[in-house]
């Protein structure tokens, strides 16, 4: 599961455990590499919702068509010195593909884009309007790195600021997934439950996860909606229920919003041309065709039949 050698390991949590560090990596970063054109920028594409949702697959159908960028493994450790970082670690990259840990099925290689962005967000604080100014600097330091295409964004922390980066980036998209509730929920239950079982095993998996601001199941869950849900056992299906109902009831009024697609994940799976509305809605030049698969679990474990009935309510109100 662990594939990172001791030295691996152990530059990971000089890069990644300190954000004095990261700060100094920063500003070492912007003070080499920005450019004062950097402010132009603001046609990004945000992948956000709840985790599981179809976040990861969907960012890597939109990185396939070539039209973007995105922070990639191969930005690992140093995620916020995206160029400095290439100019050391230029050679002996092995881009052999591997399958991720969250054991879904979905292979992975140091090209593969990933939501490492919230490495930024721990040394900025979002609700300060400085910081959508820093984030601009940092996605332009990440597409200088690139070569310079659009940038592509997928972090599901990002839903606890998305009003803000609607409001903030006025030339820049978001997609918001959402599947089936009780598929969804289970899911969530059943990654929750892995996570714990390899965190238990491998401390490091457990410290990457916090590095890396995943807080959405493991050992170090932290709720979306922490003070405000009333099923308080995370071994439940309906604490997960409950957690969609929350985040995705808050988030319906955003139907109505330009420049935001609500994503249903069953539907991408079932027709080519949805997925050729969400290319067109967000200006791909490179149209693809990708093969999104449709995983439903049988489930008989007991739910709530009205909180689910809850939940439908709002999944057909976004879906329709």
């Amino acid at each position: 599961m662990n594939n990172y050698s001791l030295l691996d390991q152990f530059l990971h949590r000089i890069a990644l455990s300190s954000n004095y560090f990261k700060e100094i990596c920063y500003d070492l970063e912007k003070s080499i590499f920005l450019d004062d054109d950097y402010g132009t920028r603001d046609n990004y594409v945000f992948v956000s919702g709840l985790a599981r949702s179809g976040t990861t697959i969907l960012l890597n159908a939109l990185f396939e068509t070539k039209d973007f960028s995105s922070i990639t493994y191969e930005n690992m450790p140093f995620i916020v010195s995206p160029n400095l970082w290439s100019k050391i670690n230029s050679a002996n990259k092995n881009y052999e593909s591997k399958f991720r840990a969250h054991d879904d099925g979905i292979k992975i290689s140091v090209k593969s884009p990933e939501a490492l962005e919230e490495v930024f967000w721990s040394i900025n604080d979002h609700k300060d309007m400085d910081s959508f100014e820093e984030f601009k600097k940092f996605t332009s330091l990440v597409l200088k790195s690139c070569s310079g295409q659009r940038y592509l964004s997928k972090n599901n922390q990002n839903i606890k600021r998305i009003r803000l980066l609607h409001q903030n980036f006025t030339n820049s998209l978001i997609l918001i997934p959402f599947r089936n509730p009780l598929q969804h929920s289970f899911s969530l239950l059943n990654q929750h439950h892995y996570f714990i079982k390899i965190q238990e095993k491998d401390k490091f998996i457990r410290n990457y996860m916090k590095w890396i601001g995943h807080f959405e199941f493991g050992k170090d869950y932290i709720p979306f909606f922490e003070g405000e849900y009333k099923v308080k056992s995370f071994s439940s299906i309906n604490h997960w229920l409950e957690q969609w109902k929350l985040l995705y009831e808050s988030l319906i009024d955003l139907k109505l919003k330009k420049r935001i697609f609500f994503v249903c994940y069953e539907k991408l799976c079932n027709s080519n041309d949805y997925w050729q509305d969400i290319q067109s809605f967000i200006g791909v030049k490179n149209f693809s065709q990708f093969a999104f698969t449709l995983s439903e679990k049988k489930i008989e474990i007991d739910f709530d039949e009205d909180l689910y009935k809850s939940c439908l309510e709002i999944y057909n109100n976004l879906k329709n």
